[in-house]
């Protein structure tokens, strides 16, 4: 298996990796071969990922460009409506007496804010960082740094 990329992709996605990456060591013999067609796999899975995010991106850049109110509050009013049930349900689940949160709503928890925190800052970093550059290029435009050269 491609190391780092089971963490990257998770749930079914990082079994099937391992699987795939368990049948290329079995039927690859050379080593070169072997890193050969792993760095191809890595590349393929790469360009996949960020293809994915974009069309992630693409929809909500269109439902914030819409006039529909709906449209544009449909993900945060679903979410809020998911959370808020997941909430009462784990905090409610068999807490007749004691409070204590089953060990099955555990993973869940922690899955949802590693996923929650890490999509609002890294979006929000990776966001300014475009921004920035966008702005930076825009300037050395109007400046005159981008002339061709003759």
């Amino acid at each position: 298996m491609i190391p780092g990329l089971s963490k990257i992709f998770a749930g079914g996605a990082g079994e099937v990796l391992d699987k795939v990456g368990g049948v290329v060591d079995n039927l690859v013999t050379s080593k070169e071969e072997k890193l050969q067609l792993k760095n191809e796999l890595e590349k393929i899975l790469n360009e996949a990922n960020a293809t994915a995010q974009q069309a992630v991106t693409s929809r909500w850049e269109a439902d914030m460009k819409s006039d529909n109110w709906l449209s544009k509050n449909i993900r945060p009013l679903v979410l809020i409506f998911l959370t808020a049930v997941f909430v009462v349900m784990s905090f409610f689940d068999g807490n007749a007496g004691e409070f204590t949160i089953n060990d099955a709503y555990k993973p869940i928890y922690q899955t949802l804010l590693i996923t929650v925190y890490g999509a609002y800052f890294a979006g929000r970093s990776i966001e300014k960082v475009t921004k920035n550059k966008e702005t930076e290029t825009e300037e050395k435009k109007k400046k005159g740094l981008f002339r061709k050269k003759s």
